[in-house]
C-alpha cells in the first residue's frame, strides 16, 4: 500500500490506472516493479512482482557534516542537489559561529526523498538531528576525514589532491562565520585534515557541494583508470 501523499501523486498527479506498471523505492537500496491493483487517491494498492537491489556507485561512503546555514533556502538547495549527486550521510553541525541552529528536520527528508527519486537512486541519504561538532569529532573516526577552512595562517591541503578513491570519506564544513579556532584545534586532534577547494572563496553550501563533487569525480577517474 502506498502512503497517502505518494498515492495521491500516483492518481492524481501522474493520472495511473489499475493495470499500470510503476517502479517503487523504498530508500533503503530496493528497487520494485509493482503494478496498481487499486488506484486510490489516498490508499493506492500495488503488487510486487519484482525486486532489485541498487547499489550506490560511487565506490566508498560519503558523509557530509555541514553547519545549516542562516538561510534555510540554502540548505534546502545544498541537500537536494547532494542527494542528486550521491551521499550517504549527512551530519547537521552545531558550532559556536552558526547562526541557525534549530531545524525542521521533517521538512528536509521530504527533500531528500524528492531528490532520491528525481536522480533514480533507491538508497535514502541518513539525516539526523542537529549534533554538535564536539559530539560528532567523538564518533566520526573511521575513513579519511577532512575540514574545509578559509585562515590562511592554518596549514592547509588542496582537497582534490588529497582524498583518495575507493575510501570511505567524511567532509566537514562550517557555518557562515566558519569554525572558530577551538573547533579548528579540536577536529586537527581528532584526526581530521585541514583542507582548501582553491583559490575563490566559497559560501558554506558552494563548498559542501564542491567537495561531494569533488569525491565522485575522483572516484570516477579511478574507474576509468
Amino acid at each position: 500500500m502506498l502512503p497517502e501523499d505518494e498515492s495521491a501523486h500516483c492518481c492524481r498527479v501522474l493520472r495511473h490506472k489499475p493495470g499500470d506498471e510503476i517502479a517503487v523505492v523504498d530508500g533503503k537500496g530496493n528497487r520494485f516493479r509493482c503494478t496498481i491493483t487499486d488506484a486510490n487517491p489516498k490508499r493506492t494498492a500495488v503488487e510486487i512482482s519484482d525486486r532489485e537491489c541498487i547499489r550506490e556507485h560511487w565506490g566508498c561512503r560519503i558523509c557530509l557534516a555541514v553547519a545549516p546555514t542562516k538561510n534555510s533556502d540554502r540548505m534546502e538547495w545544498l541537500l537536494e542537489k547532494a542527494t542528486e549527486i550521491g551521499v550517504d550521510e549527512i551530519v547537521l553541525l552545531k558550532c559556536e559561529h552558526s547562526e541557525r541552529k534549530a531545524i525542521k528536520t521533517e521538512r528536509l527528508r521530504k527533500i531528500l526523498v524528492s531528490a532520491m527519486k528525481q536522480s533514480l537512486k533507491a538508497k535514502l541519504p541518513v539525516l539526523g538531528e542537529v549534533v554538535s561538532i564536539k559530539d560528532f569529532l567523538k564518533e566520526c573516526r573511521e575513513g579519511q576525514r577532512f575540514f574545509g577552512y578559509c585562515d590562511d595562517n592554518t596549514p592547509r591541503k588542496n582537497f582534490a589532491k588529497e582524498c583518495r578513491a575507493a575510501t570511505d570519506t567524511t567532509i566537514m564544513i562550517g557555518p557562515e562565520g566558519d569554525f572558530s579556532p577551538t573547533e579548528v584545534k579540536r577536529a586537527l586532534e581528532a584526526g581530521f585534515e585541514a583542507v582548501t577547494f582553491g583559490r575563490s572563496r566559497m559560501r558554506t553550501e558552494t563548498a559542501a557541494l564542491f567537495a561531494v563533487g569533488t569525491v565522485h569525480i575522483i572516484n570516477q577517474t579511478n574507474e576509468q583508470a
